[in-house]
């Protein structure tokens, strides 16, 4: 079966986690949007009368099934790929911490966005200099930090262990991204956080992964995505 992953074409954004997913499992995947049809074949699914279209993307058509919000197309895509564990504790598991995951990716494109998503990042610059301070020095500890021990407690090279999972994906994706938007910051901060470096690196190392990250599918980083640097930020 090929796989239809509907989100924009010109951003990382939510879509990335479910690229990295599709990639690390070698599916085959069109990436719609990025095609001859182009967003209009997004919108047309969005737009679609009765059934169950989905409110935003990234959305994944598998057959006859439309699935959308990320941490529920991981949820998905885990289990038939063996990206997630075999029991339904441990596949539960892994998305609760897919679903922290969608928490933390919300509070990192707030410091930006503080004000709300359709004002330009110009009208609250201010206002995001201050939800940015707030950020690095409360909640990236909290966030960060959890997974760090969960890292260390487990004692594997994953979060749950030896295995990898959708979550070890998304968690260097956060790493990877957090270095372009704060590097000063995150050069500052990971010295508290070596389990998550680490496991960024395996990540980066994996066949699939490094194929994909060399590829002109993996989308460069910008300031129209979640991740975005500024430098008035990063002072």
């Amino acid at each position: 079966m090929t796989y239809e992953l509907y989100y924009w074409p010109e951003i990382q954004g939510r879509g990335e986690y479910v690229r990295l997913a599709l990639e690390e499992a070698g599916a085959d995947y069109v990436d719609v949007v990025r095609g001859p049809r182009g967003t209009s074949a997004m919108m047309k699914m969005m737009d679609a009368p009765g059934g169950t279209p989905p409110f935003a993307p990234p959305f994944l058509k598998a057959g006859k099934l439309v699935i959308g919000q990320t941490a529920n197309i991981l949820f998905y895509l885990g289990a038939r790929h063996a990206l997630a564990p075999k029991s339904e504790a441990g596949r539960l598991w892994v998305h609760q911490l897919q679903l922290t995951v969608a928490d933390l990716v919300l509070e990192i494109h707030d410091t930006h966005h503080p004000l709300g998503p359709t004002l330009y990042y110009e009208d609250q610059k201010q206002p995001s200099k201050k939800r940015t301070a707030e950020f690095w020095s409360e909640r990236v500890p909290k966030y960060l930090g959890y997974f760090e021990k969960l890292v260390d407690d487990n004692g594997g090279a994953y979060v749950t262990g030896r295995r990898l999972t959708y979550v070890d994906l998304s968690l260097f994706q956060i790493v990877a991204g957090l270095r372009y938007a704060f590097p000063r910051h995150m050069k500052t901060f990971e010295r508290n956080v070596p389990g998550l470096v680490g496991l960024h690196v395996r990540v980066a190392a994996r066949s699939n992964i490094a194929t994909y990250l060399a590829s002109p599918r993996r989308i460069a980083f910008n300031e129209q995505g979640i991740f975005r640097h500024y430098r008035e930020l990063d002072a």
